[in-house]
């Protein structure tokens, strides 16, 4: 509600008064181009920084009422940025929910789901497959397998809200375009937040807000949307023509 933000030390507001309601069971995508303050909306709403004026509710109560603790506890993140721990692939994607660290079977329907099953069978040792190249027999990942490891720890916890920002960039597009079908299709019920660059993942979602310059200049379905043939028509359609 009416929510901006100005990072320290900067006098340039990267949110300018952002108000939108996203639903129980919702899937709401977040699109506009770099620097918009996607990313910046999604830490807002999962607290790790503060508004600088606005508010955000959840049931229609400040989220700063809640206990931070329990309020994080509802969601499950991976960002574009996500770690790689030089730990073994079960500790990777265990780290995601670690209290299951010794449940091997929660382990492997995570790495089903987010596709790191492909990645676990081209392992010498599985599971148990040491990352990373500072230890002895160490395995270094590709950007995409990396990618797909990080995925199942979102998978790890039964988080009421799942946000995945830019968690896929590293995969090509059909790649992609498999996980994020696998993602709506599996979280039926659940409410998500999804950041793509690639807009065959986007318009999967129920509702696409459109960022630009720190304010939402339109908000809608896919079609409607692209009937409006503002930035978001015009950004779909140099994607499209990429591909022809």
């Amino acid at each position: 509600r009416d929510l901006h933000f100005t990072y320290a030390g900067s006098e340039e507001e990267v949110l300018k008064g952002v108000n939108f309601k996203l639903n129980a069971g919702e899937k709401m995508a977040f699109v506009g181009q770099n620097g918009a303050g996607k990313t910046t909306l999604i830490k807002l709403i999962l607290r790790f920084y503060e508004p600088s004026s606005g508010e955000i509710l959840l049931d229609g109560i400040n989220i700063n009422r809640y206990n931070p603790i329990t309020y994080q506890a509802m969601f499950g993140v991976i960002f574009q940025d996500f770690f790689k721990y030089e730990f073994s692939l079960k500790e990777n994607i265990a780290v995601g929910n670690i209290d299951e660290l010794e449940n091997q079977q929660l382990i492997v329907n995570a790495a089903e789901l987010s596709l790191a099953d492909e990645v676990v069978a081209e392992m010498p040792d599985g599971y148990d497959q040491q990352l990373g190249r500072r230890f002895v027999k160490g395995q270094e990942l590709s950007g995409g397998q990396w990618q797909k490891v990080a995925l199942a720890r979102a998978y790890m916890k039964d988080a009421n809200v799942l946000v995945l920002d830019e968690p896929t960039s590293a995969l090509d597009a059909r790649a992609e375009f498999e996980v994020f079908e696998r993602f709506i299709n599996l979280t039926q019920g659940k409410t998500s937040i999804i950041i793509s660059h690639r807009f065959s993942t986007v318009r999967m979602a129920d509702r696409i807000i459109v960022l630009e310059n720190g304010q939402i200049s339109s908000l809608g379905t896919h079609d409607e949307l692209m009937q409006k043939q503002g930035l978001y028509a015009e950004l779909f359609d140099l994607q499209a023509a990429g591909y022809q």
